[in-house]
Protein backbone atom coordinates (compact mmCIF):
# COMPACT_ATOMS: atom_id res chain seq x y z
CA UNK A 1 0.00 0.00 0.00
CA UNK A 2 2.24 3.01 -1.35
CA UNK A 3 0.63 6.29 -1.29
CA UNK A 4 2.04 9.40 -3.30
CA UNK A 5 4.47 12.27 -1.98
CA UNK A 6 2.37 14.62 -1.34
CA UNK A 7 -0.32 12.68 0.29
CA UNK A 8 2.13 11.12 2.94
CA UNK A 9 3.23 15.06 3.45
CA UNK A 10 0.25 16.50 4.06
CA UNK A 11 -0.85 13.44 6.52
CA UNK A 12 2.75 13.51 8.70
CA UNK A 13 2.19 17.02 8.74
CA UNK A 14 -1.07 16.69 10.19
CA UNK A 15 0.19 14.06 12.72
CA UNK A 16 2.92 16.44 13.46
CA UNK A 17 0.67 19.37 14.51
CA UNK A 18 -1.51 16.95 17.00
CA UNK A 19 -4.19 15.57 14.43
CA UNK A 20 -4.97 12.35 13.06
CA UNK A 21 -5.02 12.17 8.87
CA UNK A 22 -5.87 9.46 6.90
CA UNK A 23 -6.34 8.48 2.93
CA UNK A 24 -10.10 7.58 2.29
CA UNK A 25 -12.83 6.81 -0.11
CA UNK A 26 -12.07 5.37 -3.32
CA UNK A 27 -8.34 5.70 -3.41
CA UNK A 28 -8.21 3.77 -0.48
CA UNK A 29 -10.34 0.82 -2.56
CA UNK A 30 -8.29 1.40 -5.46
CA UNK A 31 -5.60 0.27 -3.58
CA UNK A 32 -7.06 -2.69 -2.11
CA UNK A 33 -7.46 -3.33 -5.55
CA UNK A 34 -4.45 -2.93 -7.34
CA UNK A 35 -5.73 -0.26 -9.20
CA UNK A 36 -4.26 3.45 -9.68
CA UNK A 37 -6.21 6.11 -8.03
CA UNK A 38 -8.08 8.93 -9.90
CA UNK A 39 -7.70 11.41 -7.26
CA UNK A 40 -6.59 11.13 -3.67
CA UNK A 41 -8.79 12.24 -0.83
CA UNK A 42 -7.79 12.96 3.20
CA UNK A 43 -9.72 13.09 6.05
CA UNK A 44 -8.49 14.19 9.58
CA UNK A 45 -9.20 15.36 13.02
CA UNK A 46 -7.94 19.18 12.10
CA UNK A 47 -10.94 21.96 11.71
CA UNK A 48 -11.27 23.62 8.38
CA UNK A 49 -9.03 26.83 10.40
CA UNK A 50 -6.94 24.26 11.87
CA UNK A 51 -6.07 23.05 8.73
CA UNK A 52 -5.61 26.48 6.79
CA UNK A 53 -3.33 27.70 9.70
CA UNK A 54 -1.08 24.55 9.04
CA UNK A 55 -0.63 24.51 5.58
CA UNK A 56 0.52 27.89 3.38
CA UNK A 57 -1.70 27.41 0.30
CA UNK A 58 -4.82 26.88 0.60
CA UNK A 59 -8.80 26.94 -1.41
CA UNK A 60 -11.95 27.03 0.41
CA UNK A 61 -13.53 24.73 -2.05
CA UNK A 62 -15.92 23.47 0.74
CA UNK A 63 -15.24 25.10 3.94
CA UNK A 64 -19.04 24.47 4.73
CA UNK A 65 -18.87 21.07 4.69
CA UNK A 66 -15.15 20.94 6.28
CA UNK A 67 -13.56 20.85 2.94
CA UNK A 68 -10.40 22.69 2.51
CA UNK A 69 -7.89 21.89 -0.81
CA UNK A 70 -4.27 22.08 0.21
CA UNK A 71 -1.74 23.40 -2.66
CA UNK A 72 1.44 21.57 -3.45
CA UNK A 73 3.02 23.22 -5.93
CA UNK A 74 0.08 22.83 -9.23
CA UNK A 75 -1.15 19.71 -7.21
CA UNK A 76 -4.75 20.27 -4.80
CA UNK A 77 -5.67 17.73 -2.39
CA UNK A 78 -8.80 17.81 -0.52
CA UNK A 79 -8.85 17.57 2.92
CA UNK A 80 -11.92 17.31 4.95
CA UNK A 81 -12.86 17.12 8.79
CA UNK A 82 -14.17 13.94 10.13
CA UNK A 83 -18.06 14.67 10.25
CA UNK A 84 -21.53 13.47 10.80
CA UNK A 85 -24.35 14.79 8.86
CA UNK A 86 -27.43 16.20 10.44
CA UNK A 87 -30.68 15.33 8.66
CA UNK A 88 -31.53 14.70 5.31
CA UNK A 89 -34.82 17.03 4.32
CA UNK A 90 -34.70 16.66 0.53
CA UNK A 91 -33.15 13.19 -0.46
CA UNK A 92 -30.13 14.61 -1.42
CA UNK A 93 -28.41 17.44 1.61
CA UNK A 94 -27.91 17.00 4.69
CA UNK A 95 -29.35 19.88 6.85
CA UNK A 96 -26.17 20.43 8.51
CA UNK A 97 -23.03 19.23 9.50
CA UNK A 98 -21.54 18.44 12.98
CA UNK A 99 -17.51 18.12 12.76
CA UNK A 100 -16.25 15.40 15.61
CA UNK A 101 -12.69 14.22 16.21
CA UNK A 102 -13.84 10.17 16.06
CA UNK A 103 -12.70 9.18 12.65
CA UNK A 104 -15.47 5.78 12.48
CA UNK A 105 -18.42 8.22 12.89
CA UNK A 106 -17.00 9.84 9.83
CA UNK A 107 -16.43 6.65 7.80
CA UNK A 108 -19.96 5.16 8.88
CA UNK A 109 -22.01 8.00 7.47
CA UNK A 110 -20.12 6.91 3.51
CA UNK A 111 -22.44 5.13 1.05
CA UNK A 112 -20.91 1.34 0.54
CA UNK A 113 -18.35 0.07 2.23
CA UNK A 114 -15.70 -0.84 -0.45
CA UNK A 115 -15.97 3.45 -0.17
CA UNK A 116 -15.49 3.32 3.45
CA UNK A 117 -12.28 2.65 4.05
CA UNK A 118 -9.35 4.77 5.75
CA UNK A 119 -5.84 4.23 5.50
CA UNK A 120 -2.48 5.48 7.10
CA UNK A 121 1.11 4.77 6.32
CA UNK A 122 1.50 3.89 10.35
CA UNK A 123 -1.23 2.56 11.12
CA UNK A 124 -2.56 0.82 7.88
CA UNK A 125 -6.34 0.28 6.65
CA UNK A 126 -9.12 1.13 8.69
CA UNK A 127 -12.16 -1.52 7.60
CA UNK A 128 -14.67 -0.65 10.39
CA UNK A 129 -17.66 -2.10 7.67
CA UNK A 130 -15.66 -5.27 6.15
CA UNK A 131 -15.05 -3.23 2.95
CA UNK A 132 -11.92 -5.58 2.25
CA UNK A 133 -14.42 -8.81 2.03
CA UNK A 134 -16.80 -7.33 0.02
CA UNK A 135 -13.73 -6.21 -2.75
CA UNK A 136 -13.17 -9.82 -2.65
CA UNK A 137 -16.92 -11.31 -2.41
CA UNK A 138 -16.85 -8.67 -5.31
CA UNK A 139 -20.01 -7.01 -3.90
CA UNK A 140 -21.91 -3.55 -3.67
CA UNK A 141 -22.94 -2.95 -0.01
CA UNK A 142 -24.43 -0.09 1.93
CA UNK A 143 -22.52 0.89 4.82
CA UNK A 144 -25.45 0.26 7.83
CA UNK A 145 -28.95 -0.06 6.76
CA UNK A 146 -29.33 0.19 2.49
CA UNK A 147 -33.08 2.01 2.65
CA UNK A 148 -31.63 4.50 5.67
CA UNK A 149 -28.35 5.55 3.53
CA UNK A 150 -30.65 5.48 0.03
CA UNK A 151 -33.26 7.43 2.12
CA UNK A 152 -30.55 10.10 2.82
CA UNK A 153 -29.13 10.53 -0.60
CA UNK A 154 -31.40 8.81 -3.94
CA UNK A 155 -28.35 9.60 -6.22
CA UNK A 156 -26.43 6.99 -4.15
CA UNK A 157 -28.78 4.21 -5.90
CA UNK A 158 -27.65 5.42 -9.30
CA UNK A 159 -23.93 5.48 -8.14
CA UNK A 160 -23.89 1.67 -6.73
CA UNK A 161 -24.86 0.63 -9.91
CA UNK A 162 -22.32 2.49 -11.60
CA UNK A 163 -19.76 1.32 -9.40
CA UNK A 164 -21.31 -2.19 -9.75
CA UNK A 165 -20.54 -1.83 -13.57
CA UNK A 166 -16.85 -0.12 -13.65
CA UNK A 167 -15.64 -2.93 -10.76
CA UNK A 168 -17.53 -5.63 -12.49
CA UNK A 169 -19.50 -6.51 -9.24
CA UNK A 170 -22.66 -8.01 -8.47
CA UNK A 171 -25.06 -6.02 -5.67
CA UNK A 172 -26.14 -7.27 -2.03
CA UNK A 173 -29.77 -8.37 -2.19
CA UNK A 174 -30.50 -6.42 0.78
CA UNK A 175 -29.28 -3.34 -0.81
CA UNK A 176 -30.65 -3.98 -4.50
CA UNK A 177 -33.76 -4.43 -2.35
CA UNK A 178 -33.53 -1.23 -0.64
CA UNK A 179 -33.39 0.75 -4.35
CA UNK A 180 -36.31 -1.12 -5.58
CA UNK A 181 -38.03 -0.18 -2.44
CA UNK A 182 -36.59 3.93 -2.66
CA UNK A 183 -36.52 4.27 -6.31
CA UNK A 184 -38.98 6.83 -5.95
CA UNK A 185 -36.93 9.65 -4.65
CA UNK A 186 -34.41 9.42 -7.37
CA UNK A 187 -37.02 12.54 -8.39
CA UNK A 188 -35.54 14.71 -6.29
CA UNK A 189 -32.08 14.25 -7.79
CA UNK A 190 -30.95 16.93 -10.24
CA UNK A 191 -30.57 15.91 -14.57
CA UNK A 192 -26.93 17.22 -14.45
CA UNK A 193 -26.41 14.45 -11.78
CA UNK A 194 -28.31 11.44 -13.03
CA UNK A 195 -26.22 12.36 -16.54
CA UNK A 196 -22.77 12.23 -14.64
CA UNK A 197 -23.94 8.68 -13.71
CA UNK A 198 -25.47 7.51 -16.60
CA UNK A 199 -22.42 8.97 -18.53
CA UNK A 200 -19.67 7.05 -15.96
CA UNK A 201 -21.72 3.93 -16.06
CA UNK A 202 -22.26 3.65 -20.09
CA UNK A 203 -18.65 4.28 -20.40
CA UNK A 204 -17.79 0.90 -18.07
CA UNK A 205 -16.89 -2.62 -18.97
CA UNK A 206 -19.86 -4.09 -17.55
CA UNK A 207 -21.98 -1.19 -18.59
CA UNK A 208 -25.09 -4.14 -18.59
CA UNK A 209 -24.95 -3.63 -15.20
CA UNK A 210 -27.63 -0.76 -16.07
CA UNK A 211 -29.72 -3.99 -16.39
CA UNK A 212 -30.15 -3.62 -12.47
CA UNK A 213 -32.05 -0.32 -12.83
CA UNK A 214 -34.28 -1.92 -14.83
CA UNK A 215 -34.97 -5.00 -12.57
CA UNK A 216 -35.16 -2.65 -9.22
CA UNK A 217 -37.81 -0.03 -11.53
CA UNK A 218 -34.88 2.38 -11.09
CA UNK A 219 -34.70 3.52 -14.40
CA UNK A 220 -38.43 4.53 -14.74
CA UNK A 221 -37.45 7.33 -13.11
CA UNK A 222 -34.17 8.30 -15.82
CA UNK A 223 -34.74 6.13 -18.68
CA UNK A 224 -38.51 4.82 -18.86
CA UNK A 225 -37.64 4.33 -22.65
CA UNK A 226 -35.24 1.68 -21.49
CA UNK A 227 -38.06 -0.36 -19.66
CA UNK A 228 -40.04 -0.38 -22.91
CA UNK A 229 -36.98 -0.89 -25.04
CA UNK A 230 -36.22 -4.31 -22.82
CA UNK A 231 -39.79 -5.28 -23.25
CA UNK A 232 -40.05 -5.22 -27.21
CA UNK A 233 -38.76 -8.49 -28.30
CA UNK A 234 -37.77 -8.52 -31.77
CA UNK A 235 -38.49 -11.66 -34.05
CA UNK A 236 -36.24 -11.31 -36.77
CA UNK A 237 -33.56 -13.34 -37.99
CA UNK A 238 -31.27 -10.72 -38.03
CA UNK A 239 -31.84 -10.21 -34.25
CA UNK A 240 -31.12 -12.62 -31.12
CA UNK A 241 -31.79 -9.79 -28.31
CA UNK A 242 -34.97 -7.63 -27.81
CA UNK A 243 -34.34 -4.14 -28.23
CA UNK A 244 -33.07 -2.84 -25.09
CA UNK A 245 -30.76 -5.65 -24.74
CA UNK A 246 -29.49 -5.39 -28.68
CA UNK A 247 -28.79 -1.78 -27.50
CA UNK A 248 -26.70 -2.24 -24.25
CA UNK A 249 -24.73 -5.08 -26.38
CA UNK A 250 -24.09 -2.27 -28.53
CA UNK A 251 -22.59 -0.43 -26.17
CA UNK A 252 -20.76 -2.88 -25.05
CA UNK A 253 -19.50 -3.30 -28.29
CA UNK A 254 -18.90 0.52 -28.42
CA UNK A 255 -16.47 0.27 -25.44
CA UNK A 256 -14.81 -2.96 -26.87
CA UNK A 257 -13.82 -1.03 -30.27
CA UNK A 258 -12.89 2.11 -27.92
CA UNK A 259 -10.33 -0.29 -26.16
CA UNK A 260 -8.79 -1.18 -29.85
CA UNK A 261 -7.87 2.26 -30.22
CA UNK A 262 -8.31 1.80 -33.90
CA UNK A 263 -11.59 4.21 -34.72
CA UNK A 264 -10.44 6.16 -37.66
CA UNK A 265 -10.73 10.28 -38.05
CA UNK A 266 -12.59 9.53 -34.10
CA UNK A 267 -9.86 11.62 -31.71
CA UNK A 268 -9.34 9.65 -28.12
CA UNK A 269 -11.20 11.84 -25.95
CA UNK A 270 -13.77 11.21 -23.52
CA UNK A 271 -16.50 13.15 -25.52
CA UNK A 272 -16.58 11.41 -28.12
CA UNK A 273 -16.61 8.60 -26.57
CA UNK A 274 -19.68 9.65 -24.48
CA UNK A 275 -21.19 10.59 -28.08
CA UNK A 276 -20.82 6.89 -29.12
CA UNK A 277 -22.47 4.65 -26.08
CA UNK A 278 -25.24 7.65 -25.98
CA UNK A 279 -25.63 6.93 -30.20
CA UNK A 280 -25.61 2.93 -29.59
CA UNK A 281 -27.63 3.49 -25.98
CA UNK A 282 -30.26 5.27 -27.93
CA UNK A 283 -30.21 4.23 -31.86
CA UNK A 284 -33.22 1.74 -31.37
CA UNK A 285 -34.96 3.78 -29.03
CA UNK A 286 -38.23 4.35 -31.10
CA UNK A 287 -38.61 0.67 -32.53
CA UNK A 288 -41.19 0.00 -28.84
CA UNK A 289 -43.59 2.08 -30.61
CA UNK A 290 -43.17 1.34 -34.59
CA UNK A 291 -42.77 -2.30 -34.46
CA UNK A 292 -45.49 -4.14 -37.07
CA UNK A 293 -45.35 -7.73 -37.81
CA UNK A 294 -46.21 -9.77 -40.63
CA UNK A 295 -47.88 -12.68 -41.94
CA UNK A 296 -45.34 -14.53 -41.20
CA UNK A 297 -44.84 -13.35 -37.53
CA UNK A 298 -41.86 -11.58 -38.43
CA UNK A 299 -41.31 -8.03 -37.08
CA UNK A 300 -40.32 -4.60 -38.72
CA UNK A 301 -39.64 -1.41 -37.31
CA UNK A 302 -39.99 0.88 -40.47
CA UNK A 303 -38.68 4.81 -40.19
CA UNK A 304 -37.72 3.43 -37.04
CA UNK A 305 -34.31 5.59 -37.66
CA UNK A 306 -35.95 8.80 -37.98
CA UNK A 307 -38.37 8.37 -34.78
CA UNK A 308 -35.42 7.41 -32.74
CA UNK A 309 -33.45 10.69 -33.48
CA UNK A 310 -35.98 12.80 -32.76
CA UNK A 311 -37.00 10.51 -29.23
CA UNK A 312 -32.85 10.81 -28.77
CA UNK A 313 -32.99 14.20 -29.21
CA UNK A 314 -35.59 15.00 -26.12
CA UNK A 315 -33.74 12.56 -23.60
CA UNK A 316 -30.33 13.93 -24.46
CA UNK A 317 -32.38 17.58 -23.71
CA UNK A 318 -34.33 16.08 -20.78
CA UNK A 319 -30.84 14.90 -19.25
CA UNK A 320 -29.03 18.34 -20.16
CA UNK A 321 -26.71 17.61 -22.84
CA UNK A 322 -24.99 20.40 -24.78
CA UNK A 323 -26.62 21.19 -28.30
CA UNK A 324 -23.10 19.98 -29.73
CA UNK A 325 -23.55 16.68 -28.25
CA UNK A 326 -26.79 16.32 -28.75
CA UNK A 327 -26.75 17.10 -32.89
CA UNK A 328 -23.83 14.20 -33.41
CA UNK A 329 -25.79 11.56 -31.71
CA UNK A 330 -28.79 12.43 -33.16
CA UNK A 331 -27.81 12.74 -36.54
CA UNK A 332 -25.77 9.65 -36.48
CA UNK A 333 -28.84 8.18 -35.05
CA UNK A 334 -30.76 9.18 -37.78
CA UNK A 335 -28.52 7.29 -40.51
CA UNK A 336 -27.67 4.43 -38.46
CA UNK A 337 -29.88 1.87 -41.24
CA UNK A 338 -28.26 3.27 -43.93
CA UNK A 339 -27.33 0.54 -46.16
CA UNK A 340 -24.39 1.35 -48.24
CA UNK A 341 -25.66 -0.48 -51.58
CA UNK A 342 -23.51 -0.62 -54.41
CA UNK A 343 -20.05 -0.58 -52.35
CA UNK A 344 -19.96 -4.34 -52.34
CA UNK A 345 -20.72 -5.99 -55.74
CA UNK A 346 -20.26 -9.89 -55.90
CA UNK A 347 -18.26 -10.40 -52.83
CA UNK A 348 -15.80 -7.38 -54.39
CA UNK A 349 -15.49 -3.45 -53.42
CA UNK A 350 -16.85 -0.92 -56.03
CA UNK A 351 -16.43 2.71 -56.94
CA UNK A 352 -20.11 2.44 -57.82
CA UNK A 353 -21.32 3.07 -54.79
CA UNK A 354 -19.43 6.43 -54.18
CA UNK A 355 -22.30 8.29 -56.00
CA UNK A 356 -24.56 7.46 -52.73
CA UNK A 357 -21.74 7.92 -50.43
CA UNK A 358 -21.40 11.26 -51.67
CA UNK A 359 -24.68 12.36 -50.88
CA UNK A 360 -24.96 10.80 -47.63
CA UNK A 361 -22.10 12.63 -46.62
CA UNK A 362 -23.56 15.75 -48.05
CA UNK A 363 -26.79 14.83 -45.43
CA UNK A 364 -24.82 13.82 -42.35
CA UNK A 365 -21.96 15.92 -42.66
CA UNK A 366 -18.11 14.75 -43.63
CA UNK A 367 -17.03 14.71 -39.99
CA UNK A 368 -19.75 12.81 -39.05
CA UNK A 369 -18.98 9.82 -40.73
CA UNK A 370 -16.33 8.19 -38.80
CA UNK A 371 -19.24 8.18 -35.65
CA UNK A 372 -21.45 6.48 -37.85
CA UNK A 373 -19.77 3.55 -39.56
CA UNK A 374 -18.40 3.01 -35.57
CA UNK A 375 -22.24 3.03 -34.18
CA UNK A 376 -22.81 0.74 -37.49
CA UNK A 377 -20.69 -2.31 -36.44
CA UNK A 378 -21.36 -1.95 -32.75
CA UNK A 379 -24.69 -2.60 -33.98
CA UNK A 380 -24.18 -5.26 -36.32
CA UNK A 381 -21.94 -6.87 -33.74
CA UNK A 382 -24.69 -6.65 -31.42
CA UNK A 383 -26.89 -8.44 -33.76
CA UNK A 384 -27.31 -12.58 -34.30
CA UNK A 385 -24.31 -14.11 -36.63
CA UNK A 386 -27.37 -14.10 -39.80
CA UNK A 387 -25.20 -13.07 -42.68
CA UNK A 388 -22.55 -10.92 -40.15
CA UNK A 389 -19.83 -11.57 -42.36
CA UNK A 390 -21.03 -9.93 -45.34
CA UNK A 391 -22.38 -6.91 -43.48
CA UNK A 392 -19.52 -6.34 -42.28
CA UNK A 393 -17.88 -6.72 -45.11
CA UNK A 394 -20.02 -3.86 -46.55
CA UNK A 395 -19.14 -1.74 -43.68
CA UNK A 396 -15.66 -1.93 -44.88
CA UNK A 397 -15.76 -1.36 -48.43
CA UNK A 398 -17.83 1.99 -47.16
CA UNK A 399 -15.75 3.29 -45.02
CA UNK A 400 -12.95 2.35 -47.57
CA UNK A 401 -15.46 4.26 -50.30
CA UNK A 402 -15.75 7.24 -47.86
CA UNK A 403 -11.65 7.48 -47.32
CA UNK A 404 -10.89 7.59 -50.80
CA UNK A 405 -13.92 10.49 -51.27
CA UNK A 406 -12.01 12.17 -48.63
CA UNK A 407 -8.16 11.31 -49.80
CA UNK A 408 -9.24 12.81 -53.82
CA UNK A 409 -10.82 16.27 -52.05
CA UNK A 410 -14.22 15.04 -53.77
CA UNK A 411 -17.51 17.50 -53.71
CA UNK A 412 -19.43 16.80 -50.83
CA UNK A 413 -20.69 20.68 -50.07
CA UNK A 414 -20.90 23.72 -51.27
CA UNK A 415 -17.91 25.37 -49.71
CA UNK A 416 -15.98 22.12 -51.79
CA UNK A 417 -17.13 23.80 -55.20
CA UNK A 418 -15.00 25.27 -57.53
CA UNK A 419 -17.48 28.15 -57.92
CA UNK A 420 -18.25 30.59 -54.86
CA UNK A 421 -20.91 32.51 -54.22
CA UNK A 422 -19.00 35.35 -54.97
CA UNK A 423 -17.60 34.09 -58.37
CA UNK A 424 -21.51 33.98 -59.40
CA UNK A 425 -21.49 37.76 -58.07
CA UNK A 426 -19.00 38.42 -60.58
CA UNK A 427 -21.27 37.02 -63.48
CA UNK A 428 -24.07 38.97 -62.64
CA UNK A 429 -26.23 36.80 -60.47
CA UNK A 430 -27.27 38.33 -57.38
CA UNK A 431 -27.36 37.09 -53.55
CA UNK A 432 -30.89 35.56 -52.47
CA UNK A 433 -33.07 32.58 -53.00
CA UNK A 434 -32.05 31.81 -56.51
CA UNK A 435 -28.27 32.02 -56.04
CA UNK A 436 -28.87 29.24 -53.62
CA UNK A 437 -30.44 26.97 -56.08
CA UNK A 438 -28.30 27.36 -58.27
CA UNK A 439 -25.74 26.36 -56.12
CA UNK A 440 -27.42 23.12 -55.06
CA UNK A 441 -27.67 22.69 -58.74
CA UNK A 442 -24.14 22.01 -59.26
CA UNK A 443 -23.64 20.72 -56.16
CA UNK A 444 -25.68 17.95 -57.25
CA UNK A 445 -24.01 17.39 -60.49
CA UNK A 446 -20.54 17.63 -58.95
CA UNK A 447 -21.55 15.11 -56.43
CA UNK A 448 -23.22 13.04 -59.46
CA UNK A 449 -19.83 13.49 -61.64
CA UNK A 450 -16.79 15.11 -59.30
CA UNK A 451 -15.12 15.61 -62.66
CA UNK A 452 -17.29 18.30 -63.61
CA UNK A 453 -16.00 20.50 -60.18
CA UNK A 454 -13.37 22.73 -62.26
CA UNK A 455 -14.16 26.75 -62.69
CA UNK A 456 -14.50 25.85 -66.43
CA UNK A 457 -16.83 22.67 -66.49
CA UNK A 458 -19.33 24.68 -63.55
CA UNK A 459 -19.71 27.82 -65.60
CA UNK A 460 -21.10 25.09 -68.90
CA UNK A 461 -23.46 24.40 -66.19
CA UNK A 462 -24.53 27.78 -65.55
CA UNK A 463 -24.75 28.53 -69.19
CA UNK A 464 -26.77 26.04 -69.81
Amino acid sequence: MRIPENVDYIIKTLEQNGFEGYAVGGCVRDMVMGREPDDWDITTSAEPQEVKSIFHRTVDTGIQHGTVTVMIGSEGYEVTTYRRDGDYEDHRHPSKVVFTPNLLEDLKRRDFTINAMAFNPASGIVDEFEGIQDIQRKCIRCVGEAGERFEEDALRMLRGIRFAAQLEFGIEVKTLSAIREKAPTLVNVSAERIRTELTKLLLADASDRLMFAVQTGLSRYFLPELDAMIATSQNNPHHCFDVGNHSLEAVRQINRLWKTGKLKGIPREERNHIILVYAALLHDVSKPGCRITDDEGIDHFHNHNELAAEKAEQILKRLKFDNETISLVTRIIRYHDSRHENCLIDGEYSTKGKRAMRRLMNRIGSSAMPYLFVLQRADLLAQSDYNREEKLAKLDAAERCHEEICLAGEAVTRKDLAISGRDLQAMGIKPGPEMGKLLERLLDAVMEDPSKNTAEELRKFIDI
